[in-house]
């Protein structure tokens, strides 16, 4: 019933930028906490930032002063604007979100809501 939906990856040359959009959709109550992962090839998914509603963002070493996550709390939307993009950001960037939502008139919650990731390539 609540889905994530990322935009915004592609191509890019080492030090250029993107930003990722993710929008959340459904009976959405709140929604606690969204981030951004990513998984490249051969590795395990990793934090890359992440926000508890408008509390100070979390990030990763290397996402730390290259990377900047907003929210849209109006819009439920999560940014991420990347920075000096590096071919090591080359991954699947997934967004992830803790929901609570109208599940079929109780209150639910999901913890760990997924989109479908969108992929991100940096040539050196």
């Amino acid at each position: 019933q609540v889905q994530l939906v990322e935009s915004g990856g592609g191509l890019v040359q080492a030090g250029g930028s993107l930003r990722l959009s993710c929008v959340a959709s459904g009976p959405i109550f709140r929604i606690h906490e969204m981030g951004w992962y990513r998984q490249a090839p051969g590795k395990e998914r990793e934090l890359v930032a992440s926000q508890i509603l408008d509390l100070e963002p979390k990030y990763s070493d290397a996402a730390k002063g290259r990377f900047t996550i907003s929210r849209d709390t109006a819009k439920n939307a999560v940014y991420l604007q990347m920075d000096s993009l590096k071919p090591e950001d080359t991954a699947a960037y997934y967004c992830n979100a803790d929901v609570s939502y109208n599940g079929g008139g109780k209150y639910s919650r999901q913890y760990d809501l997924w989109g479908q990731g969108t992929q991100v390539a940096v040539s050196s």
